[in-house]
C-alpha cells in the first residue's frame, strides 16, 4: 500500500488538500494517507498527525516560533523513522513547509509541491531551496510554470484551485431574504481577513468606513463576514458594538450578492474577482513587518487579481494610507460613478479568462498517482 501525508498550515490549503484527497481516493481507495490539517482533511477521511489551529498564527513571538519548531521537529522524526511515506505533499504555508522539505530531502523522502511560495512576489532567493529540496512543483498561475522552469525546477501548471472549487453565485433574493437585508438597498459587505492580527489592525477602521459610508448615504446596508477559522470569542474581541449584521460561514454566497466589499488583501480578492464583484483592497499590520515587506517584495501590487492582469483594476489602499476617508471615496467610486463600475466589472471578467479551466485537485491527483 502507498503512503501519501499532507502538509497544509492555514484554512485554505485545507479545503484545496481534501479536494485532492477526494480524487485520489476515487481512483486510488487503498492510497493511505496521513497529514497535518484541519476539519477539511479530518473529514475526509485523513488521520491527522495534528490539526493546524496553532498553525494560523502570525508572528515572531517566543511562543509562535516555538511551537512551529517543535511541531517541525515533531514531524519529521515522525516522517523519517516512522511513518516513511512515498511521497510528502506540501500546500501553501512557506516558511514552515520549506524547512520541513530540508529535512526530507536529506532522507531521500520525495517531495512535491502544491501552491508554492509566491517566490515572484517577495523573497525570490526561496526559489534556490526549492530547488534544492523539492521534487516537483505544481504551480496555480500560469507565469509561474516559465519561471520555475527556467530554474530548472520540474513543474506543472495545474490550474487556480478556485476555478473549479468557486460556488456559483448566490440567489440574491434568496439570501437577502434570510438575512434580513432590504433587496431594495445596494450591500457593501466587509471582509476584516482570517488572522487575528488582521481584525486587530482593520477592524475598528472598516466599521468606521461603514458608519461614515451608512450616514451619507442612508440606501447602503452593510454587513461583516466572520472568517469561520476564527472563534467567536476572538472575532467579538475585535468587533465590540458594531451595528452591523455579522455573517459566518457563508463567504462565497456573501461576496457574490455584495454590490461592493472592503477586503483585507487575500485569496478572497480572487474569490471575489471570479465573481466579478467591484471591491477596494486595504490591508496594514505593524510597521516592522510592512518595512520588512518593502525590502524583501519583488511587485508593487499586492492584491491577485492586480497581479495576474498585471495592472491596477482594483484600487489597492495600503498601511499608513489606510483611513475611513481614503475608503469611502474608492467605494462610492464604485458604487455610484456607472461608467467607473462598468469598466471595473468588465475588467474583473478578463481576469478569469486568463486562469486555466483544468480542475486543479483532479491535476494534482493524476500527478501523484503516476507518481506513486
Amino acid at each position: 500500500m502507498k503512503k501519501l501525508f499532507i502538509i497544509t498550515g492555514e484554512y485554505s490549503g485545507d479545503i484545496h488538500a481534501s479536494h485532492v484527497v477526494e480524487a485520489l481516493k476515487s481512483t486510488n481507495p487503498d492510497i493511505e494517507i496521513e497529514g497535518v490539517g484541519g476539519d477539511n482533511l479530518r473529514n475526509a477521511g485523513v488521520k491527522l498527525f495534528s490539526d493546524q489551529k496553532k498553525m494560523g498564527a502570525v508572528g515572531l513571538s517566543p511562543k509562535i516560533i516555538i511551537d512551529h519548531i517543535t511541531l517541525g521537529k515533531r514531524l519529521v522524526d515522525y516522517l523519517i523513522n516512522d511513518y516513511k511515506p512515498d511521497l510528502v505533499l506540501l500546500i501553501d504555508y512557506g516558511a514552515f513547509n520549506l524547512s520541513v522539505s530540508k529535512f526530507l530531502k536529506r532522507a531521500g523522502i520525495k517531495v512535491f509541491y502544491y501552491i508554492p511560495p509566491q517566490v515572484w512576489a517577495s523573497r525570490k532567493w526561496r526559489i534556490n531551496t526549492i530547488k534544492r529540496n523539492i521534487d516537483e512543483v505544481l504551480c496555480i498561475f500560469p507565469f509561474e510554470k516559465d519561471l520555475y522552469e527556467g530554474y530548472g525546477i520540474k513543474t506543472h501548471y495545474c490550474g487556480h484551485p478556485l476555478v473549479s472549487q468557486l460556488p456559483p453565485k448566490a440567489d440574491r433574493d434568496k439570501f437577502f431574504e434570510k438575512h434580513g437585508f432590504d433587496k431594495n438597498k445596494k450591500l457593501v459587505s466587509i471582509f476584516p481577513g482570517s488572522r487575528e492580527f488582521e481584525l486587530k489592525y482593520l477592524m475598528s477602521v472598516f466599521i468606521k468606513t461603514a458608519e461614515n459610508l451608512q450616514k451619507k448615504h442612508p440606501d447602503l446596508q452593510f454587513c461583516l463576514s466572520h472568517a469561520p477559522n476564527l472563534s467567536d470569542r476572538v472575532y467579538d474581541k475585535y468587533l465590540k458594538n458594531c451595528p452591523f449584521k455579522v455573517i459566518k460561514g457563508e463567504n462565497q454566497a456573501l461576496l457574490s450578492v455584495s454590490d461592493a466589499l472592503i477586503l483585507a488583501s487575500g485569496t478572497v480578492a480572487l474569490e471575489a474577482c471570479l465573481y466579478q464583484t467591484p471591491m477596494i483592497i486595504a490591508y496594514r499590520g505593524p510597521w516592522l513587518f510592512y518595512l520588512i515587506y518593502l525590502l524583501v517584495r519583488c511587485i508593487k501590487r499586492v492584491s491577485l487579481p492586480n497581479i495576474i492582469a498585471d495592472k491596477s483594476i482594483v484600487p489597492e489602499i495600503i498601511q499608513g494610507d489606510v483611513n475611513a476617508n481614503k475608503i469611502s471615496y474608492e467605494i462610492e467610486k464604485l458604487l455610484f460613478d456607472i461608467d467607473y463600475r462598468e469598466n471595473n466589472i468588465l475588467e474583473l471578467g478578463k481576469v478569469r479568462s486568463l486562469l486555466s479551466d483544468k480542475i486543479s485537485s483532479k491535476e494534482v491527483a493524476k500527478i501523484i498517482s503516476n507518481s506513486l
